[in-house]
């Protein structure tokens, strides 16, 4: 336990100095001469074919957008092009001892990264093992066409079917490796280690992060590279998911088999530059990249830096920090010196730099000195390395002529096949478990102590017509407290990591006691860092386990933007479904605590394409729902209202059942049965929902039926409507910001769907368009029970005798659009 981690006064107050370890830069001077032994003619040769190959590619693509062809072949390809024309050598010998056990995770300047890793691991693959691959890989789209094409062995139609489904991803072809749905930014191949590439600068910082935990707590072979440019340094998430790959507690408190920092490189490519700016003397300050590293962990994050130019410096600083991480030293840290000759994409015209620098270092060109150096050392003639160009230059040639032609390789189209890219968006599995290895606990479920105490609590919230003490019954925080000790019992993959989880038990309760059944490397605090939070969990999924994340509050949803709305959302649908995101995101939608935590922004959650958002609001359905977020397999953002911890269940007849069970996502509940009027809520506006209707029942004889609609995406519209043509009127209510809200979204859907059964347009009612104020003025700012009184007056039709409190007037709501409150 943290208790156990004594701060002692005496020692932290105690005079002293810290020292700092030299950093090492560009010690290794070593050149082939000197390494011919440790080398065969044939990995040499490799090196430089690989060097080529990359070389060959970025200048296709260069020429492309610059000419409009390629070896005079015109083609028109208007999507991106950052290209890392000069940085070869880093990729090659980055990639030379990785295998297909070992994951990099790039940039949008990752080409190389991508050739190289993927050569080197169809290298180290048998005949058979290839063809597998090949033959699975889009049910064997690319292996088909590359077989027709060329009569080659495995091996060299491997490399051919690689390129191939790189070009045709690129192109945005059906027979890329994500059937179009990435494009140079986003490339990758998970069967030979290359996981996505991100666009977002850093943005595989906090998901390789993730990977390397999944590999760490499920025991897999290999390391995970995150690769990453200077520039990403001035990024928030990359420093967080430097802190997360070394936190303390994988020393000093996770247990024995676990101990030891993430097995992860973090590779920052130094070209000097991040996008124009120079990063060396203008947009950061620390001198040498490598220094940071001393300010992560006593190790300094074994940081050096190396000469890039030299692939075998590279080579040999990989096999040491591959050894460092094997044995649970890392994370570590490489600053490799290298230089883009190309700009940040071909519109930049490389103003920021003289020609001057540009020549200086093309004269340093690594691949013309290493063909120099095989000459030199009798590895190749010059008239072989010659050869060895054209080959290299047909190679890609031969296979661009494919990826271009539109009968072999084809777009999706989406007018005859309009679900091409919907049905990608979700995977609907139902996967109780991740894998099928035994779950480690620390004691059998049934001796946990809160869950012995719930034993003795009523597990429905009335009895004899009456609403039992909070402090007798199964409130909402122990319905989600059993949801998730039962699947840390059942899926072995699981991992829940947040701010204050696993001794404070979440800072409403949720999670208390859940640490008397569950390990460290299971349940864990993390730092206060959002976007490692969510981005290590992404990472993590991806890699094939279970992720149960937590925002103390959806206000801090800003502080991990990228990570949900750009990494989380999208990764299912960008690989074409080959990756799995069962990630279910905790946030508490919270009150009374002002402008910054206390904001309901389950709207712009389902504004994202991509995930599933529900709101559960009473115990039974908390349990339900999450139930099922934690058996699917899609990014699930589950909303607590933290007002309602506290509550029992006053809806569902016989409470929360104690067994499993679950409810389908995307499925509302009527409340309340009427046949006047519906209200549609969300969140827990049901309650104040229930209030008016019970005024309206009450004073005006008005009938309401109350549907709560506890999903937000997906969501079935049909006990809705059905509702709706019994009563002819709807309000539709949220305590998130009515301007831009879904609600507004669900109103139209109403509106066009049963224009002909509606006796008034649906009202919407949602929070004002306001910073939240302070609580004592709370009421005047998220709808009230009365509100629908007013609005129902107003908007639908007069209430004898009433008289509003509150406008909802046509004037009035013109004039709150105007001012834009």
């Amino acid at each position: 336990m943290t208790k156990e981690l004594y701060l002692d006064p005496a020692q932290i107050r105690a005079r002293g100095t810290s020292a700092f370890k030299d950093i090492p830069l560009n010690n290794y001077q070593k050149k082939m001469k000197d390494v011919l032994g440790e080398f065969t003619s044939e990995e040499l040769i490799n090196i430089f074919f690989d060097m080529l190959t990359i070389r060959e590619f970025e200048t296709m693509m260069q020429d492309l957008r610059l000419t409009g062809k390629y070896c005079d072949m015109a083609y028109n390809y208007s999507g991106p092009a950052h290209l890392g024309i000069g940085q070869e050598s880093v990729a090659v010998g980055q990639a030379f001892l990785l295998d297909c056990n070992d994951a990099v995770f790039g940039t949008h300047r990752s080409h190389g990264e991508l050739i190289a890793k993927g050569f080197s691991a169809l290298r180290k693959l048998t005949d058979r093992e290839l063809e597998e691959i090949m033959e699975r890989s889009n049910g064997g789209a690319q292996y088909r066409v590359v077989k027709e094409h060329f009569s080659l062995d495995v091996r060299e139609t491997a490399k051919r079917f690689y390129l191939y489904g790189i070009m045709a991803e690129i192109f945005g072809r059906k027979n890329g490796f994500a059937e179009g749905l990435g494009n140079s930014m986003h490339a990758f191949f998970i069967p030979f280690g290359v996981y996505p590439n991100n666009a977002i600068v850093g943005g595989s910082a906090p998901i390789a992060t993730g990977a390397a935990l999944y590999k760490k707590n499920m025991r897999k072979k290999g390391i995970i590279v995150a690769n990453a440019g200077d520039g990403s340094l001035g990024c928030g998430p990359v420093w967080e998911s430097m802190n997360f790959a070394s936190m303390d507690q994988y020393k000093t408190l996770w247990e024995e088999g676990y101990k030891g920092g993430l097995p992860i490189l973090f590779n920052f490519n130094n070209n000097g530059y991040g996008m124009g700016g120079q990063t060396s003397g203008e947009t950061m300050a620390y001198g040498i990249l490598a220094r940071v590293g001393a300010g992560i962990n006593p190790d300094q994050m074994h940081a050096e830096r190396i000469d890039g130019f030299n692939v075998f410096a590279v080579i040999d600083a990989m096999k040491r920090k591959k050894k460092l991480l094997e044995e649970g030293k890392g994370p570590a840290l490489l600053d490799v010196i290298t230089y883009r000759f190309s700009g940040h994409s071909t519109s930049d015209a490389n103003p920021n730099r003289t020609q001057e620098e540009i020549n200086a270092w093309e004269a340093q060109d690594a691949i013309a000195d290493y063909e120099k150096q095989l000459v030199e050392n009798a590895v190749l003639t010059k008239e072989q390395a010659d050869s060895l160009r054209e080959e290299v230059r047909s190679l890609i040639f031969s296979v661009f002529k494919l990826a271009v032609d539109d009968n072999i390789s084809p777009r999706m189209d989406l007018l005859r096949e309009p679900d091409s890219i919907e049905k990608y968006m979700y995977s609907n599995q139902h996967m109780p478990k991740m894998a099928d290895t035994p779950v480690e606990v620390c004691a059998p479920k049934e001796e946990n102590p809160r869950l012995q105490r719930l034993k003795k609590k009523s597990r429905d919230g009335i009895k004899d017509g009456k609403e039992l003490p909070s402090s007798a019954v199964v409130q909402l925080r122990d319905a989600i407290f059993e949801s998730v000790l039962d699947k840390f019992y059942e899926d072995p993959t699981l991992v829940s990591f947040g701010e204050d989880l696993r001794i404070w038990g979440s800072a409403y309760g949720a999670y208390k006691d859940l640490d008397k059944s569950v390990p460290y490397h299971r349940l864990f605090n993390s730092g206060i860092s959002e976007s490692a939070i969510v981005g290590a969990s992404v990472g993590y999924a991806m890699m094939g386990g279970r992720a149960l994340p937590e925002l103390m509050y959806c206000d801090f949803l800003g502080r991990a933007g990228d990570e949900v709305l750009n990494q989380l959302a999208k990764w299912q649908s960008m690989t074409a479904g080959q990756v799995r995101m069962p990630v279910v995101l905790r946030m508490g939608v919270g009150a009374k605590y002002g402008a910054q935590h206390s904001q309901d922004w389950s709207s712009i959650c389902a504004h994202v394409p991509g995930l599933k958002v529900v709101f559960p609001v009473t115990p039974y359905d908390a349990k339900g729902l999450l139930n099922s977020a934690l058996s699917g397999t899609d990014p699930v953002i589950y909303l607590e209202s933290q007002s309602l911890y506290g509550i029992g269940e006053t809806f569902h007849k016989g409470g929360v059942p104690e067994d499993y069970y679950e409810i389908p996502i995307g499925e509302p509940d009527i409340k309340r049965r009427g046949s006047d009027l519906t209200i549609l809520t969300i969140g827990a506006t049901l309650y104040k929902a229930i209030e008016a209707a019970k005024l309206f029942e009450d004073q005006y004889g008005i009938s309401a039926e109350v549907i709560d609609a506890r999903s937000i995406v997906p969501f079935n519209f049909g006990p809705v409507q059905e509702s709706v043509k019994k009563t002819g009127r709807i309000i539709i209510a949220s305590d998130a910001c009515q301007k831009g809200s879904i609600i507004n979204d669900f109103a139209q859907n109403i509106c066009s769907s049963l224009f002909n059964y509606l006796d008034a347009p649906p009202v919407v009612l949602g929070a004002r368009n306001w910073i939240t104020p302070v609580y004592e003025l709370e009421d005047s700012f998220f709808p009230q029970a009365d509100w629908f009184l007013d609005a129902y007056h107003q908007k639908i039709q007069p209430l004898p005798g009433y008289t509003p409190k509150r406008s909802f007037s046509v004037a009035e709501m013109d004039r709150r659009n105007k001012a834009g409150v």
